[in-house]
């Protein structure tokens, strides 16, 4: 997350999960309407009106917004949004319905653009356009799909796509265990919070930002290696260390469910995005993780069934 991966460098270790955001373009007509299929909300302009931004769709403004600028519109769209993650869930999901969303325009105006290009510009849309508060990683991991090591450096974003032996990935998505914790999921405010511990130079906050950069090379060595036990300790290691980033990310109700997750024998977890609430998940040894999950049921935690995907952004066209 800027400033902190502009001056000093940063590195993400992600997957993707069969939880999609997809967006359906109809072309025709004489305006842009646009509805969330989710929150039964939607939108309607003119295709020559200026965009209002008030909360409302803001993000499918922006980037209509942008490809108008660009190659203008000979028509209107109709636009459909549906999104498998809701909003606050920690899983990326205003990142990867700005990349399906992208994805479906340059698809219709028939631009070429590479992973890289939607990446980069769903970023540039949410966070600089529409001022949506966040990190980098989160549009690249649904861009590119699969587990994907990623790098930050003076500006430049590159992308590692690990190939990881197929054992490895059924070993450890039975190992995983993908738990909704509920809560106020408020990232804004605790990335604000991150901002201004950096920037004011906050020492518990810096080492901790800097030993999370250092782990995520250590747990990318770890599952190429197959070592999936190391990989769920530096797990715990990196939650211990994403709590000093900021208050907020934790709270009494996580901190029982992750210490009682811990006692049934997890080895590891976090919670996933800024923090606050939202979805968690634990690595847990195979022998341990129906003990773990009957602990986390038992303190009123939902479980949801996940697997892996390889796939990023894909786009097609029916008649």
């Amino acid at each position: 997350m800027p400033p902190y991966c502009d001056e000093r460098g940063g590195a993400v270790l992600s997957a993707t999960v069969n939880r999609y955001a997809c967006a359906t373009l109809i072309p025709g007509g004489e305006k842009f309407e646009v509805r969330s299929l989710d929150y039964d909300s939607s939108i309607s302009y003119g295709i020559d009106d200026p965009f209002v931004y008030d909360g409302q769709l803001d993000l499918a403004k922006g980037v209509i917004d942008h490809f108008r600028q660009l190659n203008g519109f000979s028509e209107g769209m109709e636009i459909y949004l549906h999104n498998d993650a809701p909003p606050g869930s920690g899983l990326g999901s205003s990142s990867a319905i700005t990349v399906a969303l992208i994805g479906a325009i340059a698809d219709y105006q028939r631009l070429p653009l590479d992973s890289y290009q939607i990446a980069e510009l769903a970023y540039r849309i949410e966070r600089m356009e529409v001022g949506i508060k966040g990190g980098k990683q989160d549009q690249y991991a649904a861009a590119f799909g699969g587990f994907s090591f990623i790098e930050f450096h003076n500006g430049i974003t590159v992308v590692n796509s690990l190939r990881l032996r197929p054992e490895t990935i059924c070993e450890l998505e039975y190992s995983l265990i993908f738990a909704y914790v509920g809560g106020q999921h408020f990232s804004s405010h605790i990335i604000e919070r991150q901002v201004q511990n950096y920037r004011g130079g906050r020492e518990e906050a810096v080492l901790a930002m800097d030993r999370l950069k250092e782990l995520a090379f250590e747990m990318k060595k770890a599952l190429l290696l197959g070592r999936l036990r190391a990989f769920g300790e530096l797990l715990d290691a990196a939650w211990e260390n994403k709590k000093k980033m900021a208050d907020g990310i934790t709270n009494p109700r996580i901190d029982e469910i992750y210490y009682e997750a811990r006692r049934a024998g997890a080895l590891g977890g976090k919670i996933s995005g800024a923090g606050g609430g939202g979805f968690m998940f634990f690595f847990c040894d195979p022998r341990r993780r129906f003990a773990v999950q009957n602990r986390l049921l038992q303190l009123n935690v939902q479980l949801v069934n996940f697997s892996f995907v390889q796939e990023g952004v894909r786009t097609w066209t029916v008649s």
